[in-house]
């Protein structure tokens, strides 16, 4: 015998992950439930509630727990605008909504309850087309779980594409690269301690970047001053560099690195005293912990939410010394950021459906004209 309800659960299961890119996450400590989740959806998490409902009571109680789950996954996402659709499968109680449209449920009994929803038939366009089974019985079970299961291959090599691993030769390449223009500072210049020379070799110097040397936006991030400045930031590079290079591949990283780069020296003009000496690569990291941020939030089912956790503190740490300590530029950290989170919603990922990657082109074009014009034009 077939249990109706869980093939409708089978069925509404089916329908999202194959026509509208949900994919399952783990809650743990819930019975009786599946969550799935596509950030990008209509709702960024959908409900599926299998288990009896027997009163008002455990209807109250079953919302307050929902909402306290999402508040734990929003502290640990940083996803601010998540709502949630529950379908309730059987209950004997009604199935009414507050006044919070965060959280929407609605009560499936059947097909029809399902495709016929105001809240489902509003967003999800396909429902009338492809929550639609010929098959039946047994048939009809081995259709849904063979496609499920055909999903999740699809999504597992995804993730093994992204997640396999690369020789990290551009964050290398980038090292050697720093490490040969400071010691050229002292072969063929006075050390890197010396303004004159960082100015020749291409520091971000104001008077001379906004008089039209605009190549120093760039040059400036290969420089360094003194030896701890550089090792700092080449351990960081290392470190960050490579999972980056790893999560976006070789050539969307490089752009990554230069955007952020040249980002945080347009910070850097706009905010800083027309005689400042601006050199160092910290722009262009603070703009590969932004791309960090990007993937952790956008893409955490490959990696886990605690990536979030983890990058934030890293970065608040970074810019709260950054303000107390003399000499530190922070318009080149908070730019290289801001830079990096945007440019890699520009460059997304492979096969990437996500609307955002037209909105993350336009805004950093957006962001450097900008800029531009404030640094050198108004």
């Amino acid at each position: 015998m077939i249990d109706e309800k869980e093939l409708l659960s089978m069925k509404i299961i089916h329908y999202l992950i194959t026509n509208e890119d949900y994919n399952p996450i783990i809650i743990k400590g819930v019975d009786g439930e599946v969550w799935l989740e596509n950030k990008n959806g209509p709702y960024s998490i959908i409900r599926l509630v299998t288990k009896h409902i027997h009163n008002e009571e455990q209807f109250s109680f079953d919302k307050a727990k929902t909402k306290a789950i999402a508040s734990q996954i929003k502290r640990k996402t940083l996803d601010l605008s998540m709502n949630i659709l529950s379908i309730y499968l059987d209950s004997d109680t009604d199935i009414y909504n507050d006044d919070n449209n965060k959280f929407i449920n609605i009560l499936v009994k059947e097909d029809n309850d399902f495709k016929n929803n105001e809240y489902v038939e509003k967003y999800y366009k396909k429902i009338k087309d492809k929550f639609n089974y010929n098959e039946q019985g047994f048939d009809l079970i081995s259709k849904l779980t063979s496609d499920i299961a055909r999903e999740n291959i699809k999504e597992s090599e995804k993730r093994e594409k992204i997640m396999q691993n690369k020789k990290p030769i551009i964050t290398i390449s980038l090292i050697i690269i720093n490490v040969i223009v400071f010691a050229l500072m002292y072969l063929i210049g006075n050390g890197s301690l010396n303004t004159q020379t960082l100015i020749n070799f291409g520091a971000n110097y104001l008077p001379l970047t906004k008089s039209g040397e605009y190549y120093r936006l760039l040059t400036s991030a290969f420089l360094h001053i003194g030896i701890i400045h550089l090792a700092l930031n080449m351990y960081s590079l290392f470190v960050v560099g490579t999972s980056i290079e790893y999560f976006y591949g070789k050539i969307k990283y490089l752009l990554i690195y230069l955007y952020s780069a040249l980002i945080g020296s347009l910070f850097t003009v706009i905010l800083s005293s027309n005689n400042t000496v601006a050199a160092g690569a910290s722009g262009a990291i603070f703009g590969l912990l932004g791309a960090m941020l990007y993937f952790g939030y956008h893409y955490r089912g490959y990696i886990g939410n605690s990536i979030i956790s983890q990058i934030v503190p890293v970065v608040l740490i970074n810019l709260f010394f950054g303000f107390i300590t003399p000499g530190i530029g922070n318009a080149a950290h908070i730019g290289g950021l801001i830079g990096g989170y945007i440019i890699s919603m520009a460059v997304g990922f492979d096969n990437d459906k996500d609307k955002s990657k037209m909105h993350g082109i336009i805004i950093s074009i957006i962001l450097l004209v900008f800029l531009t014009y404030i640094s050198f034009f108004r």
